[in-house]
């Protein structure tokens, strides 16, 4: 049996990342990348679709885990009445071939351990033609290759490769795999010492450019170095997070995969990475966006593959039973092919906060934004499936109008920021018109706040970002009477649900865990609405429900208080950090949304 969400940890070398739980088992990792299929998929299926563990021998010991200093250098600490060890899991970042290091040294007295590889290619379909090495093996299917050197001998057992050594205090075992191209030259042996400092160097080098210096460093740190071990290094895009189908709900259908990249997350992300100092990771995030959006405008989707692929089309594994039983579990993801009108202006906010941050627009940049707006002109009255990707029918939802007022207010800004050629009039024209629309048709005089869509009594969490997009100002009070509408009925137990999925028809079973980057945004309203020591209690409630790693999926089960949904969450550390500035210079944000605000 897999262990719950939060007993996991993520080691990773910026292309690809693996979940490790608390007893060393290591339960998912997709090689050579975040999208390539798994060759450990026990996660969502079992034993049989593969794993690695290394855990002592016998039964009774405690384990504890945490990350190096700094580092997602992983360390786990076995200990039973005659001795203690610690077991030490890493991913260089690579130079041509992905590795996973795991190096087992003795703390004290004995420990006997007993190492068990199970490689399944094809998401744990494919048993491998393995055969012997010098010190380990070499496991092929297909063009898969994966090669394992290790310090003590090991043995074949029932399609497993197993290993029993014992290690004594001051003593040390290692194991390395390799991942390689069937028919290319093996991938040479690495030596995992210097693997190991090249690795601290260069995490702790990365996280010691961090700039903030409020009480919540550390979980700041945590959250942006999670955030770098999602991010693809070769094309500088985001994955949401790095598992398929971790269900929304125990038992549900709301699986999906996440291990692709999301329009709607350009401007969060970019403001975390700059304001956080990580330049170079914005301007980079910013130029796998520029060539995503490369095409037709009319084209544009709202979410891309790792390197800007379009194809994403979802099937289902139907040989993996899925997490505790909830499947299916699904390759690909069909909302690709979705319209949500919101991604246009997430995608100029992008923009427009990366001018004064890293400064590196170009005109030819800009007319690219122009084409893309063009298009958006002749959609922005249309229905959509909105930010939560409902497999309903398109909808009139607030947010999606909001976000494309957003779209035109910054490309005004911008233009006249950077004295460039644009229809600027009619641009402004169709904002004011926008924002007179959505203040009618998406506020409820009945309910006295904004709903979530035109018509609708229903509320929606999205709409607690209206004052930090500048469309209405937080002492603005129908933005104070949504904050606290969705407060009141969106807050069960005291986490923020994205809406009430019994009420709302989506297109899927009700049931759901509380979202936790809408938590995150409540942080951020409630401060905005003059509530700064209720925001400041609710951020540290939020963090104490980060594993104990500092890791957050995408939702909590209030009931069960556990984690639920795809991990470790892009989206969930990015609204932390963003939080966390909220709280050290909100003054700011406040004169920010003024400034850019249009009233009714």
């Amino acid at each position: 049996m897999t262990a719950r969400i939060e007993d996991y940890a993520l080691i990773g070398d910026c292309e690809t990342g693996a979940l490790v739980d608390h007893n060393g088992s290591i339960d998912w990792l997709c090689w050579p990348n975040f999208s390539s299929e798994a060759c450990f998929a026990a996660l969502v299926g079992s034993e049989a679709n593969g794993y690695w563990k290394i855990s002592p021998s016998m039964q009774n010991f405690r384990t504890t885990h945490q990350y190096r200093d700094h580092t997602l250098i992983l360390e786990t600490t076995f200990e039973h009445a005659d001795g203690a060890a610690l077991l030490i899991d890493f991913m260089p970042v690579r130079d041509k071939h992905s590795k996973i290091v795991r190096i087992i040294k003795g703390l004290r007295g004995e420990t006997a351990f007993r190492m068990e590889l199970a490689l399944r290619f094809d998401y744990g379909r494919t048993v491998p033609w393995v055969t012997r090495i010098e010190d380990g093996i070499r496991a092929i299917a297909g063009p898969n290759l994966a090669v394992l050197h290790a310090s003590v001998g090991v043995c074949g057992e029932n399609l497993k490769t197993v290993a029993g050594f014992t290690v004594r205090e001051g003593e040390r075992a290692w194991f390395s795999l390799t991942y390689g191209i069937s028919y290319e030259r093996d991938p040479k042996q690495t030596d995992v010492w210097v693997a190991l400092k090249k690795t601290q160097d260069f995490w702790q080098g990365w996280s010691g450019k961090l700039k903030y210096e409020g009480e919540y460093r550390l979980a700041v740190e945590r959250s942006l170095i999670t955030l770098k071990a999602l991010t693809y290094r070769p094309t500088g895009g985001v994955v949401a997070a790095v598992t398929t189908s971790l269900p929304e709900s125990i038992g549900g259908v709301r699986n999906w995969d996440y291990r692709y990249c999301w329009l709607r997350d350009t401007t969060f992300t970019l403001l975390a990475l700059v304001n956080s100092g990580y330049f170079g990771e914005a301007a980079a995030w910013q130029d796998w966006l520029l060539r995503a959006l490369a095409g037709s405008p009319d084209q544009v989707q709202i979410m891309y593959g790792i390197k800007g692929e379009r194809q994403l089309q979802e099937w289902e594994a139907g040989w993996l039973c899925g997490y505790e039983n909830s499947g299916p579990v699904r390759i690909g993801n069909a909302a690709a092919m979705q319209v949500q009108l919101d991604i246009y202006g997430e995608m100029l906010d992008c923009f427009f906060h990366a001018q004064p941050k890293i400064g590196r627009h170009r005109q030819e940049d800009f007319r690219v934004l122009v084409l893309l707006l063009k298009h958006l002109e002749t959609i922005c009255q249309e229905p959509d499936q909105g930010i939560w990707e409902t497999r309903s029918g398109p909808q009139q939802f607030t947010y999606s109008k909001m976000m494309a007022w957003v779209a035109f207010d910054r490309a005004v800004l911008l233009a006249e920021q950077l004295g460039y050629e644009a229809p600027v009039e009619k641009w402004k024209t169709l904002r004011d018109k926008l924002h007179s629309e959505i203040c009618r048709n998406g506020f409820s005089q009945k309910r006295g706040c904004f709903v979530q869509a035109y018509g609708s009594e229903n509320l929606d969490a999205s709409l607690l970002l209206m004052p930090l997009v500048g469309f209405l100002p937080g002492n603005d009070p129908r933005v104070k009477a949504t904050v606290e509408a969705i407060e009141r009925e969106l807050m069960p137990g005291g986490l923020v649900l994205r809406y009430d999925t019994v009420k709302v028809a989506d297109g899927l079973p009700g049931g759901e865990g509380a979202f936790l980057a809408c938590s995150f945004w409540m942080v951020s309203g409630l401060k905005a609405i003059g509530r700064g020591e209720e925001a400041i209690a609710l951020f540290e409630r939020l963090l104490n429900l980060r594993n104990d790693l500092g890791l957050l999926s995408e939702e909590y089960d209030l009931s069960s208080r556990r984690l639920l949904g795809n991990f470790p969450q892009a989206f969930s550390h990015i609204a932390l950090v963003n939080a966390a500035f909220d709280l050290v210079d909100c003054k700011s944000v406040r004169e920010r949304s003024n400034r850019h605000c249009r009233h009714c």
